[in-house]
């Protein structure tokens, strides 16, 4: 079949696709409270004949695109929630619930999957298997996907491979990141509590200070990267959290310090890790502190599978040959799309949606975060012709 046939029937639908994202975007909802989102999304998959699930993890909506005839199952997977941000963006689609914002591209994904989904039905008759539509709850906080995998969303029918996307504001639009291996990072969050002796601050020698043992902790943890770990490699630790005292003149008996951790590799993480402790404990013990560490994964890395990404990468390249194809992209974000990803052999393409000259530029989880719609049916025909690529090869 022609794919390019994917090309013109999502320009054919480009107003509507605008317009269901401005509609999410208007009215953005928190993790695993996105009822009004989900409840549009379900109504128009339902509209399209599609069989609907509804109600798993709380807000997930599931629904199946069955072909004529039998063949393997393709999961795509698409994020609704919105962030806990006031929008400072003064356009007509701006979010009208207080202190909540499409700040990371979420509600363009939803309309980039309804048109999928528009698109793919056209050619239910030819299409060989079925394709697994999964509009997910809660990946800002990472646990939306968690919560679908355990009330058995790889499971009637297993899927045998999966797809997703994410609007990109770092690139223009134009630009396509679609690399095999690793593609973000795994994520760890750490807290690491100090607890000395509190005191006057007149008097810091009848103290043991965890306020400045935590400055001095800051400062070694980031000695980590730079001096344990092979330059070739990549990590990141983070501080973003640092908790302690009252009043300016106390100093007190604790603080608390969270953070993250990000890579790629699991030698890495170990590496890592183990180091993020020993360093921990060591520092605290030099200036006097107990120390109680832990930590928690968060992610694991998106791992680009390499048959899977090929087939992406030709039929990117069929529709739109133009496109600045960037195939050794990678960044430490983290995304639970990892979580059905380690499970399941799949793709996962950062699409760039920036427009400078516009002003589209901000980057992602700011309050004036927008991005430039014309990208959206180009994410459309590419995800939904990699799709029909995918089932027709296998």
């Amino acid at each position: 079949m022609n794919i390019t046939q994917f090309k013109d029937h999502a320009y054919e639908l480009q107003d509507q696709i605008v317009a269901w994202r401005r509609d999410f975007h208007k009215h953005p909802e928190l993790g695993f409270k996105e009822i009004r989102t989900s409840g549009i999304i379900a109504q128009i998959l339902g509209q399209l004949g599609l069989e609907v699930h509804t109600g798993m993890a709380e807000t997930g909506v599931v629904a199946e695109l069955v072909g004529k005839t039998s063949g393997p199952t393709v999961l795509l997977r698409f994020d609704m929630d919105a962030l806990p941000i006031q929008e400072r963006n003064k356009v007509d689609y701006a979010s009208v619930n207080a202190g909540v914002m499409h700040a990371c591209g979420h509600d363009g994904h939803m309309a980039i999957g309804l048109a999928v989904a528009s698109i793919l039905d056209r050619f239910r008759e030819g299409i060989r298997g079925r394709v697994k539509f999964v509009f997910q709850p809660a990946e800002e906080i990472l646990g939306g996907a968690e919560r679908m995998i355990k009330e058995g969303l790889l499971k009637k029918p297993a899927p045998d491979f999966c797809l997703a996307l994410h609007l990109w504001n770092e690139k223009p639009e134009g630009w396509i990141g679609i690399s095999v291996g690793p593609l973000m990072a795994g994520a760890e969050k750490f807290e690491i509590t100090l607890t000395g002796k509190g005191g006057h601050g007149a008097a810091p020698h009848q103290t043991i200070d965890p306020v400045f043992t935590s400055a001095q902790l800051i400062t070694a943890l980031q000695s980590i990267v730079s001096r344990n770990l092979d330059p070739r490699e990549s990590a990141v630790i983070s501080i973003g959290h640092l908790d302690a005292g009252d009043t300016y003149n106390v100093i007190p008996e604790k603080a608390v310090l969270r953070g993250t951790v990000r890579t790629f590799e699991p030698h890495v993480r170990k590496l890592v890790l183990e180091r993020l402790e020993s360093v921990s404990l060591s520092i605290a013990s030099t200036f006097g502190c107990a120390a109680d560490f832990k930590i928690e994964s968060v992610s694991p890395p998106v791992v680009n599978e390499p048959r899977v990404t090929a087939i992406v990468q030709d039929a990117a390249n069929e529709l739109f040959p133009e496109l600045d194809l960037d195939e050794n992209v990678m960044t430490m974000v983290s995304e639970d799309m990892a979580l059905i990803m380690q499970a399941i052999p799949g793709c996962y393409i950062l699409i760039g949606s920036q427009d400078a000259e516009r002003g589209l530029n901000a980057l992602h989880h700011n309050p004036y975060f927008d991005f430039k719609e014309a990208v959206l049916p180009k994410a459309a025909a590419i995800l939904a012709a990699a799709t029909w690529r995918i089932l027709e090869r296998s």
